[in-house]
């Protein structure tokens, strides 16, 4: 039996999250743990956390699901593992292995549409390396599908979004959209060759772009999901104590993004993404209004924003373009910290 699991959910992948203001508040009860051998916490809000088991060994260590961002049971599988697997390529990781996490309404889908999310899931995990050894299942509605996903580090090797130096350039190597262009597609807006490129750039791993990091030795990176890429460049610039300016005219934008939000086609996530960083932003005089809500715009299984030394941005963008990122531009900079710590501008 065909099914449509958009028809299940009122907001599906990423943009699912709570606001970043309200995970802000009740991580101030978490806890912290005490434990030299904790390389990464959650103290700077990182995209995942890891673990020093010897002096040449450490492990990565992330978890992510959400509900249905396409109707289509196989490529939710796809999405989810992909985005699930990202936090441990941002953090220059290796993914090695994973845990289904599975919420199923078993009384209302058929078996059939379980078995093709998690077929999604296996094939995006076996193109990535990485074995799945179990999981787990319980009966929910609607349904959501991720992963647990532990990979290996070398303990100096950690990239984190507290290595943002002064003077870094900032690129990014997906374009933005993903969010605006799904929400189109539910209100009849969007085109269904948008519709597809969103999802084709949100099942491509992350990998090529950790790959490069790598071999240039970045310290500082963030993946762009649910906060947006204003949310996550306004954290990685908190827990690096800097100021980032970013140019919203460079950033790549998938199909008709800028005419969907000039139409009024704004997902509820973006107004939640600009309450957390209007406070700690300098927007320019007569700043682009469409161009400062996709910078907002949850993405979900978005790109890499990597803080690179401007004497190797060149070379980082030709590897990057040469590794199939085409769409890889440099959409702004680090600076020493100002009065505030995100600088929007056209």
């Amino acid at each position: 039996m065909k099914v449509d699991l958009l028809q299940m959910v009122e907001a599906g992948g990423c943009s699912a999250k709570i606001s970043p203001r309200q995970l802000e508040e009740f991580l101030k009860y978490l806890p912290l743990p005490e434990d030299p051998d904790i390389l990464v916490g959650i103290g700077t809000h990182d995209d995942a956390g890891v673990y020093r088991v010897s002096d040449e060994l450490a492990l990565v260590f992330t978890t992510d699901f959400f509900p249905p961002v396409c109707s289509d049971p196989y490529e939710f599988g796809q999405i989810a593992a992909a985005n699930s697997i990202s936090d441990v390529y941002s953090m220059g990781g290796t993914p090695v292995i994973a845990l289904n996490i599975m919420m199923f309404p078993s009384s209302r889908l058929p078996l059939d549409a379980c078995a093709e999310i998690l077929k999604g899931g296996a094939d995006i995990a076996t193109e990535a390396g990485v074995r799945i050894i179990g999981g787990h299942t319980i009966d929910d509605f609607p349904p959501k599908y991720g992963l647990a996903v532990v990979g290996y580090i070398h303990p100096e090797k950690i990239i984190t979004n507290s290595g943002a130096k002064p003077g870094d350039l900032l690129i990014l190597t997906k374009p933005a959209g993903t969010g605006v262009i799904l929400a189109g597609l539910r209100l009849n807006m969007a085109s269904d060759g948008d519709a597809e490129l969103a999802k084709m750039y949100m099942k491509t791993l992350n990998r090529s772009g950790a790959e490069v990091m790598k071999k240039f030795s970045i310290k500082g990176a963030t993946d762009i999901t649910g906060y947006g890429l204003a949310g996550h460049a306004l954290k990685m610039a908190k827990a690096s104590n800097v100021s980032v300016e970013i140019n919203l005219s460079r950033i790549p934008l998938i199909g008709d993004t800028y005419r969907l939000v000039d139409e009024g086609c704004i997902p509820g996530a973006s107004f939640r993404n600009l309450e957390f960083v209007e406070n700690d932003s300098h927007l320019t005089m007569n700043l682009n209004y469409n161009l400062k809500m996709i910078a907002m715009d949850a993405q979900t299984s978005g790109g890499l924003l990597m803080c690179v030394p401007p004497e190797v941005s060149e070379n980082v963008l030709s590897e990057l373009h040469k590794a199939g990122l085409s769409r890889s531009v440099v959409i702004g900079r680090v600076t020493e910290k100002r009065e505030k710590y995100l600088y929007l501008e056209n």
